[in-house]
């Protein structure tokens, strides 16, 4: 901080470092109430963050890690390579969804405005909203069987969609064409802009009480606190190399598990996660980017030493990542990234897994780790569409303390529930079955949380149907003697009764009416010795449902 800078004081800064959070909230807020689709609306999948000036982040609200420790590698690359500072003007709108210009996948539409306080750049607001379709050869833009990212949708690069306050409707246009779902995306898509716009004012209201210079001053201070923080959360753990490796099922095309490999080095008060030894980029699409990458890596330190740590650009700076080009981990164009979250929930894991080696006792098992994402294009007797898409969740892995979560989702992607009441009363959709899955947690001193079963019939003419699953070979495993947590199952039963097990990866799949598909997601990992659990915790679980008595004798041999 330079000598004129002015001085915050810690009362003053922490009454700026909460405005910067009400500012992101707000314009969470607005997307959860003006949006359209049930992705949006109903799961919640987007998140806000708030920038300082020259692009790092400082705030942002309870929303996705997945984008939230994203979004500023996604305004760092264009910035880099596409839309420097300099261009940057007020009443501007820059938008990108492309994975290689630092977006994440192509449903996945990131926005930023600057803002200004008499002709000065003060702040930046920006916004991630995952869209329902935006073309691709599945319904949701979730293709299993891509091969290249050009089959995945549309792809739109780095560009000013609104310039000093002038929108170029051409974009918006062809998006929409492009688009299965032209209304539930537009709608959503203005939700999007109408948040930018009030956290723009926000942060304008912020900016005129507090002043540019001393604005500037509290964001520096905001990230530096976060960042010395961070620092002394690592000197808090032993000094050494802690590796871990984890797999992905497959990519839905080639039948061969992908290895997810990381090392962790931790020196001092700063960390290398080094993920050579990962498996080479994936035809199929479940490849991640280095900035998605680097967002799991992040979430894992995070989930593991720095629960208590504001969440910005500061505390990201003490940790080091290595992913070799042309890997799973850090993938080259073209490779297609639909499904990227299956990578991304096993970096997670995986640097998960080398902090239990690091701290004994204090880690939980392996949750379910993976997006449970499906979607259907359902087509009615007047030929009209709709696509349904859903994400699911799974159990938690047991604490060395406590039993893990049943059928609860954070972690990584942090979504919400789509009641199946507002399901069946927008979609072709008769929900048969919801619950937690008895057995899928893993057996441990302390057991892992239950995975769930969704199960749903179509009720129109037909429809076709994409999933992009994992840990089906692979469950969650556990620690210190825990059992794996269970594998996911997906399961077709037709009008006629007749059942076929699907693989966790499909695309086209056609279904009739009558047609019913079953999900049965991962319990988590257990922890510690399934001899050693209490035996009134045992007994609690039988009562309750959540184990057999066929299941419970590996707690009692």
């Amino acid at each position: 901080m330079s000598q004129e800078s002015p001085t915050v004081d810690p009362v003053q800064l922490e009454i700026i470092r909460n405005a910067l959070v009400a500012c992101a909230e707000e314009m969470s807020v607005t997307v959860w109430r003006t949006s359209r689709s049930s992705v949006v609306r109903e799961i919640l999948d987007y998140s806000t963050c708030v920038f300082d000036a020259h692009g790092q982040s400082v705030a942002q609200a309870a929303r996705m890690p997945v984008h939230l420790n994203s979004m500023g590698s996604c305004l760092a690359s264009i910035l880099a390579g596409y839309i420097p500072l300099v261009d940057w003007h007020e009443g501007d709108v820059i938008l990108t969804n492309d994975p290689y210009s630092g977006g994440q996948h192509l449903p996945d539409l990131q926005a930023f405005a600057p803002v200004f306080l008499d002709g000065q750049r003060i702040a930046i607001a920006g916004i991630l909203v995952h869209h329902l379709d935006v073309g691709g050869g599945a319904p949701g833009s979730y293709h299993a069987g891509a091969t290249e990212i050009y089959q995945e949708g549309l792809r739109i690069p780095p560009l000013k969609l609104v310039e000093g306050g002038k929108r170029n409707d051409a974009v918006l246009k062809i998006l929409l064409q492009n688009s299965r779902e032209p209304a539930n995306v537009g709608g959503d898509f203005a939700s999007q802009l109408a948040a930018l716009r009030i956290g723009a004012a926000a942060l304008g209201k912020v900016g005129r009480r507090y002043g540019p210079a001393r604005l500037a001053a509290a964001c520096e201070a905001i990230q530096a606190q976060s960042e010395r923080a961070m620092g002394a959360a690592i000197r808090a753990v032993p000094d050494g190399v802690y590796e871990y490796r984890d797999f992905v099922d497959d990519d839905g095309l080639d039948h061969t598990p992908l290895c997810i490999q990381v090392r962790l080095t931790v020196a001092g008060d700063r960390i290398t996660v080094d993920l050579a030894g990962s498996s080479p980029q994936a035809r199929g699409p479940v490849n991640c980017t280095l900035n998605m990458t680097s967002s799991a890596v992040i979430c894992g330190v995070m989930m593991a030493i720095g629960a208590e740590i504001p969440a910005n650009a500061g505390c990201y700076r003490p940790v080091r990542i290595q992913a070799p080009p042309g890997t799973v981990v850090n993938a080259c164009a073209p490779a297609p990234v639909a499904n990227r979250m299956a990578v991304g929930h096993r970096v997670v894991n995986a640097v998960l897994g080398a902090f239990a080696h690091a701290l004994p006792g204090r880690i939980a098992a392996a949750y379910y780790g993976v997006s449970y994402a499906y979607a259907l294009n359902a087509i009615h007797a007047d030929g009209r569409r709709q696509v349904y898409f859903d994400l699911e969740c799974g159990g938690w892995g047991a604490h060395p303390e406590v039993d893990g979560a049943s059928a609860f989702s954070c972690g990584f992607h942090n979504i919400a529930n789509a009641p199946v009441e507002m399901l069946e009363a927008s979609y072709p959709l008769i929900f048969l079955r919801y619950g937690l899955t008895p057995d899928s947690g893993g057996a441990g001193r302390m057991r892992g949380g239950l995975g769930l079963t969704r199960e749903w019939r179509l009720e129109a003419p037909e429809g076709h149907f994409v999933a992009n699953l994992d840990r089906f070979q692979f469950p969650p495993p556990g620690l210190d003697g825990g059992e794996p947590g269970s594998a996911g199952r997906l399961i077709l039963t037709r009008a006629d009764g007749s059942t076929e097990s699907l693989p966790a990866k499909v695309a086209g799949v056609a279904l009739r009416q009558g047609d019913a598909v079953r999900l049965e997601t991962s319990g988590g990992g257990g922890h510690g010795d399934p001899r050693t659990r209490d035996p009134a915790q045992l007994a609690a679980d039988l009562a309750d449902g959540y184990v057999s008595e066929a299941a419970a004798r590996v707690y009692r041999e």
